[in-house]
């Protein structure tokens, strides 16, 4: 999940470098995903009204599934 968050995150900044995916497992099953980015990619990865950000929360969730897991994307400022 991890690595499919940065793969996605990475397609839609114009600094693919400063992005950052932290994985903490915090309760049993549950995933918190601290995306970050770079200070001028904020925009695109929440997107007009959180659309993109909606988005990559959906395709996490999604991914986690299959592996009996709930996954939470927070995105850092």
């Amino acid at each position: 999940m991890r690595e499919l968050l940065e793969f996605l995150a990475r397609g839609l900044v114009e600094e693919p470098a400063a992005v950052h995916v932290e994985e903490i497992e915090e309760i049993e099953g549950e995933v918190i995903l601290e995306l970050e980015v770079a200070e001028d990619d904020l925009g695109r990865v929440i997107g007009r009204g959180g659309r993109v950000a909606n988005a990559l929360r959906a395709v996490v969730k999604a991914a986690a599934v299959p592996a009996e897991k709930r996954a939470i994307v927070d995105i850092l400022d």
